[in-house]
């Protein structure tokens, strides 16, 4: 039996395909699955099964399309409330898939009916923990609803424990969250791969001995969370169609040139560097890249449902729309260039400085602000005396009490700054873009506080 690592860094997520040399079994498939599809071709297995751990909240399946483009069983929970055909699947059932057998375990928490599945061939075993025991922490407990939260709380502390009890110790663990996705409650490790017998004794979840202390750390510990995850668990429930990846034809100077006249959403791919030196007057810089930034900011800071216009390069455009595709925002329209004045020769250009940490110090005049745009609790451990906290999902529905005068916008890093910067600009302020590391904003000389602040 071996197990093939679909990783999806742009999410923090992994699928995983686990075959015995002859057939295999898909376990959470993103939307995309056509990266499944080429590590089958390559392990030369027919995909016979497809089980998913759980209703996802942070991704569309790809597990119904998969399913149904391979003829393969598809393995929902029986108590899922799924609009589509499936092969429901209860705590305790084992399926065999070829040479191994595969075992689902009712491991509630994440969600209410969440499963975890082990895989045995008789000689190797291996556990997919989906959102329920990952590495060095366990799924968040609070994307059901708040009156659910304690409950699923609890029932994770269970869950887990029985799971390490199903299970062998040397036991390879695969889980799908807690490679950067706000799925993972924290403190998730960063590793890359785990044992049972590992996460026995460095997982909190696991060494942690009163259930009651466990709970409120936990709890307490939850950060915000993507604001497009309301709409993933309902989408996955009514059985997501097939994505469209192609790229549409390029839009003409004109109609690109009034989509920015009437205000509407423009998104341009460039590198924040690019964008901060020139850019089209209203449009907006969601720098794509290889991290996760780009499609959970995206999907939590613009409007749900509200038509995009990507405007980069042909090859950020098409992983654009893919990875906007795994979170249900399905086919945006595309402006293919990457200079501004060549694809709306007609339409004004914008800029806006971007400095470092030393340039704050030296340059900027007492009166004007320093806006900060990391989430409150990144903010509560240490900030900068003075600076006003408004998170970047927060940002343009509290447009309103944004400070009048020029704005210093910071992050943690940089990203969520560039795109905070062009949102203000984009409503009529005056920014200056601080494209730096939080982390090195004392060692220049300024003032950091460190001292932690209570949420309200």
């Amino acid at each position: 039996m071996d197990v093939i690592v679909i990783d999806t860094p742009q999410l923090g997520d992994r699928s995983y395909l686990v075959h015995d040399g002859a057939v295999a079994l898909v376990i959470d498939p993103q939307r995309d699955f056509d990266r499944v599809e080429a590590v089958a071709a390559e392990a030369g297995v027919k995909i016979t099964h497809v089980a998913e751990t759980h209703l996802h909240n942070d991704y569309v399946t790809g597990g119904l399309e998969l399913a149904k483009a391979h003829g393969a069983v598809y393995l929902v929970n029986a108590a899922d409330p799924v609009q589509f055909e499936r092969e429901p699947i209860a705590d305790g059932q084992t399926v065999q898939v070829g040479s191994f057998s595969v075992k689902a375990v009712a491991t509630p928490g994440h969600t209410h009916t969440h499963l975890s599945y082990i895989a045995s061939d008789g000689e190797k075993e291996a556990v997919f923990s989906g959102g329920s025991l990952l590495y060095g922490s366990v799924g968040r407990t609070d994307l059901v609803a708040d009156a659910d939260t304690v409950g699923l709380t609890h029932d994770q502390y269970a869950s887990v424990r029985r799971l390490v009890e199903e299970a062998t110790h040397d036991a390879s663990l695969f889980p799908t969250h807690g490679f950067g996705s706000f799925c993972s409650s924290g403190p998730a490790t960063g590793a890359g791969s785990s044992t049972i017998g590992e996460q026995l004794t460095t997982n909190h979840a696991l060494t942690d001995t009163d259930e009651e202390h466990f709970v409120r750390e936990l709890i307490a510990n939850l950060t915000a969370y993507p604001s497009y995850y309301a709409h993933m668990g309902p989408a996955n429930a009514e059985g997501p169609g097939p994505a469209d990846l192609s790229v549409p034809e390029s839009l003409d100077p004109e109609e690109l040139t009034r989509r920015l006249d009437e205000g509407e959403w423009v998104v341009d791919l460039r590198h924040r560097v690019a964008f901060a030196s020139n850019h089209l007057q209203g449009s907006v810089s969601f720098e794509y890249g290889n991290g996760s930034s780009f499609t959970t900011f995206l999907g939590w800071v613009l409007p749900w449902d509200q038509k995009l216009t990507l405007v980069g390069s042909r090859e950020d455009v098409e992983n654009a729309i893919r990875d906007l595709s795994r979170i249900g925002i399905d086919s945006p329209d595309a402006a293919v260039g990457t200079e501004p004045h060549a694809l709306a020769p007609n339409a004004p250009v914008a800029s806006y400085p971007r400095v470092g940490w030393e340039s704050v110090l030296k340059d900027r005049p007492a009166n004007e602000v320093i806006l900060d745009v990391r989430r409150r609790d990144e903010f509560a451990e240490s900030r900068i005396p003075g600076a006003v906290n408004i998170p970047l999902h927060e940002l343009l529905n509290r447009m309103d009490e944004v400070p009048a005068g020029k704005l210093w916008v910071h992050c943690a890093s940089g990203y969520r700054a560039g795109v905070g910067a062009s949102l203000l600009q984009r409503a009529g302020k005056e920014v200056v873009h601080i494209d730096a590391a939080f982390g090195d904003a004392e060692a220049t000389g300024l003032p950091v506080d460190k001292t932690a602040l209570q949420e309200a």
